[in-house]
């Protein structure tokens, strides 16, 4: 068989990536704040777009505008219309009108007709904290108020220094002394000053040092708490109490207070003080119940209205081969802006109708809670709407919505499915919210196992194995009945 080069003609449609339709898909999937520095940007960077009143504008105003608008205005039209509808449409818009007087604002759009009468505003976010207090910072500030020589202040800010994620020394006396040049009864002095600041036990170099300085700062270090700490903490740890009460012929109940009372004790010093990055969340959308219906609205606070430049679009339009270079950088200029209002329009549009979609069939966690979520994904909301899967999942990211459940993340709301005795399915996360309840409802002295709950979820139809059990209690957190089993726990 021979092999030829031959010229084919054919017809292909095919979507084509272009900047403005990957512009718009980033801003669908962005997070309320991230659009917010978006925009920001695109104000200092664009000459054609601007902050614009809400909806004042005057529309004889807005028409002599619009007629005043030449080809280059024209075909930046023909342009961010001919991309867009490579997108889901959303209803129809008069973009023309809406470029001269209105914004991205989308203040006020409800579910229902009726608006909100009850006066209450969303939270108030102002006084969030941006920044804990390390425990570093802590232990310095009360080293700093301490009255010590400029040796043992030099000491002291290495130890602290020196401390690992649990609030331990993570180095030896000997290898203080090598770095701050001093005697080891110095460091030894020094340390135990340390380790009574606050939190007590911080800069303990195991466990068992942590725990008796607490007592010991009690006045509790003859005790028979304190000699479990120093010789038996092991058979603590593994609740061997039996063998505790043999080993140092007390009683059981004896043993029992002891554990009680170390139990009280704080194991890692640094708990309060991690430095894990403070988030503000914000939401995007707001759920509330007035006068009997539910009404969804979107969080436009802080968001800059925007609207194309009239006089930049008029400077486009100009004509003349001498202003030709300056005509193209505004068109450009131009279609970017507005484009972008555009692109935000439709990215608020399609949260919304996403978010009515969720709580269409959501409906009843609106009223009583984690117990009622239905199994849902991602395809029952597109099939609704009418999107695709990957669009309904851009908008749910990094998104919240605040309603009078909570604060959730909009991807919290689909659930998969697990079978039920009469064939309904429920939501995996109403059944973490039944184990959660029944294992908070146990007897300590004996907790329940993994099958038996397993078996009372059964009673209760909802068909569960105990390794799904024990995989839904891993999540959450909640450790197994050997470790929860408290033999002498004071009901």
């Amino acid at each position: 068989m021979a092999f030829e080069i031959r010229q084919v003609q054919k017809l292909v449609q095919q979507l084509v990536m272009t900047p403005q339709l990957q512009q718009a898909i980033k801003l669908l999937q962005l997070s309320r704040i991230e659009l917010e520095e978006m925009v920001g940007k695109e104000l200092e960077e664009n000459p054609a777009l601007e902050e614009g009143p809400t909806e004042e504008a005057d529309s004889g105003e807005a028409q002599r505008t619009a007629a005043q608008e030449n080809g280059a205005g024209e075909l930046s039209e023909q342009v961010v219309n001919r991309e867009l509808s490579t997108v889901d449409k959303i209803g129809t818009l008069d973009w023309q009108e809406y470029l001269d007087t209105h914004s991205n604002s989308m203040h006020g759009s409800l579910t229902a007709e009726a608006g909100s009468e009850d006066g209450d505003s969303p939270p108030s976010w102002e006084n969030s904290i941006t920044k804990k207090t390390s425990l570093e910072d802590h232990l310095l500030w009360q080293l700093r108020l301490s009255k010590i020589t400029e040796l043992e202040s030099s000491i002291g800010l290495y130890i602290i220094q020196n401390l690992d994620e649990n609030g331990y020394l993570i180095l030896t006396v000997d290898e203080v002394c090598a770095a701050t040049e001093s005697t080891p009864d110095a460091v030894e002095a020094l340390l135990k000053r340390i380790q009574l600041f606050d939190p007590v036990g911080v800069a303990a170099r195991d466990l068992r040092e942590c725990l008796l300085v607490q007592m010991d700062n009690l006045g509790l270090s003859d005790t028979l708490a304190a000699t479990i700490i120093s010789k038996h903490l092991s058979f603590l740890e593994s609740k061997r109490y039996e063998r505790l009460a043999k080993d140092l012929n007390v009683s059981i109940e004896a043993i029992a207070d002891a554990a009680h009372l170390i139990a009280s004790l704080e194991p890692k010093p640094s708990r309060g003080f991690e430095q894990d990055e403070v988030r503000t969340v914000l939401p995007d959308v707001f759920v509330e119940k007035v006068g009997g219906e539910w009404l969804i609205y979107l969080n436009d606070d802080g968001v800059p209205r925007l609207r194309v430049s009239s006089l930049y679009r008029r400077m486009a339009g100009q004509e003349g081969a001498a202003e030709e270079e300056a005509r193209q950088y505004l068109q450009e200029k131009v279609r970017a802006a507005t484009w972008l209002i555009k692109s935000i329009q439709q990215r608020q549009q399609t949260l919304m109708k996403v978010t009515q979609s969720i709580f269409k069939f959501q409906g009843e966690f609106l009223d009583h809670g984690v117990s009622q979520l239905k199994p849902m994904v991602l395809r029952d909301v597109a099939e609704d709407i009418h999107m695709h899967e990957s669009t309904v999942s851009r908008a749910t990211a990094n998104k919240y919505v605040h309603t009078p459940q909570g604060l959730f993340e909009l991807k919290y709301f689909f659930q998969s499915a697990i079978s039920t005795a009469g064939g309904e399915d429920v939501a995996s996360e109403s059944v973490r919210e039944k184990i959660r309840h029944i294992i908070a409802g146990e007897d300590p002295r004996a907790p329940f196992s993994d099958q038996h709950i397993a078996t009372v979820l059964s009673a209760d139809s909802i068909d569960i194995a105990r390794r799904t059990v024990a995989k839904y209690r891993e999540a959450m957190g909640i450790l197994p009945s050997s470790r929860r089993r408290q033999p002498f726990a004071r009901k």
